[in-house]
């Protein structure tokens, strides 16, 4: 049992550090010792500092000025190595900072801010990345120029570098990202020259035609063996909720202090008159009658007198009533009907 535990180990060990970071030159140390060694003319000229700083506690702070020159070779410099010695074949993801000072000289001349260069002896290194002029550029030594961006001086910028090391330019590739942004995608090329490995130097390595005091920051450097080493992790955005201080609207609703007015209403307090009614106090008069305050005259000449109007063809709506005497109008109607007797009598 003890020894299929052991054999587990020595086989899963490997792959589980596979992936991980494999060295940090970002400085939290507080000295340059994460470095295999320095090239520069005295220690003011690669101090770690703790402002400006990009992550953590400290940062390097690279000065060149004319004339520095360590190493009795072209050009002036002061600059960090680290012995990587990259294989062929090997890949891996490399992610650090840089801020150019404010007075960062513009002038026509390469001025190297990171490089990776080959153990021979001579002649430009594989991998630069260099300002001239206003520009910042990526350049391989076999392709050239193969990314640009305009100097900004001032301000941090994070560069997350991927690399295939291989003299084959079929075999190696970069990929490089600027401040979160991919700048250039998956680009084949040699990565190293033939029988030679790699090394990693940062700091300041210009013409030595230039004349004005340069200073660069570096941070956060780090080498590893995946992206996920590299890149922050995001998280997700919630789903979005609403703010139970600023509640949704729930559509447009009526001021409650001036309400809509509903399908127009007449006013109550002017009606609309209904269909003309006859003023009870001015009755429409029935069909004539004959009134009774005014019995008809028994001086016509005739010798007979008019009969009053039968109770069968009368106005069904007369009930009787005074005169304006004052008189009994069933006085008048028992005269009447008896009138009315003596004349069928007389007709009979």
């Amino acid at each position: 049992m003890k020894a299929l535990h052991l054999w587990l180990v020595v086989v899963l060990l490997p792959s589980l550090a596979a992936a991980e970071i494999v060295w940090r030159g970002d400085f939290e140390t507080g000295n340059r010792s994460q470095y295999s060694k320095e090239q520069m003319v005295s220690s003011d000229r690669l101090q770690v500092v703790t402002s400006p700083v990009s992550e953590g506690k400290y940062a390097l702070k690279a000065t060149v000025k004319q004339g520095d020159d360590p190493i009795n070779s072209s050009g002036n410099r002061n600059e960090l190595v680290y012995l990587s010695n990259e294989k062929v074949g090997s890949e891996y993801w490399y992610r650090w900072k840089v801020m150019f000072a404010n007075d960062f000289p513009s002038v026509d001349a390469w001025q190297l801010f990171t490089q990776w260069h080959h153990d021979g002896c001579c002649g430009s290194p594989p991998v630069e990345f260099f300002v001239k002029g206003e520009v910042i550029r990526l350049t391989l030594n076999d392709s050239g120029t193969v990314w640009s961006t305009a100097l900004k001086r001032g301000a941090w910028q994070e560069f997350i570098f991927h690399v295939k090391w291989s003299p084959d330019a079929s075999v190696g590739y970069v990929e490089l990202w600027h401040n979160g942004v991919q700048v250039l995608k998956k680009t084949q090329a040699k990565t190293m020259f033939s029988g030679q490995n790699n090394y990693l130097k940062l700091g300041l390595y210009r013409d030595d035609t230039i004349k004005p005091v340069g200073v660069v920051y570096h941070d956060g450097m780090i080498q590893a063996t995946t992206r996920a080493d590299v890149f922050p992790v995001v998280q997700p955005d919630p789903d979005p909720v609403v703010d139970a201080g600023t509640p949704v609207d729930a559509g447009t609703t009526v001021d409650a202090g001036s309400p809509q007015d509903p399908d127009p209403v007449f006013d109550a307090g002017s009606p609309v008159d209904p269909d003309p009614v006859v003023d009870a106090g001015s009755s429409v008069d029935p069909a004539p009658v004959v009134d009774a305050g005014s019995p008809v005259d028994s001086g016509t000449g005739t010798g007979v007198k008019p009969s009053p109007l039968d109770e069968s063809e009368g106005d069904a709506n007369f009930h009787g009533g005074c005169s304006a005497s004052g008189g009994s109008l069933a006085a008048f109607s028992l005269l009447g009907l008896l009138g009315l007797m003596r004349a069928r009598r007389r007709r009979s």
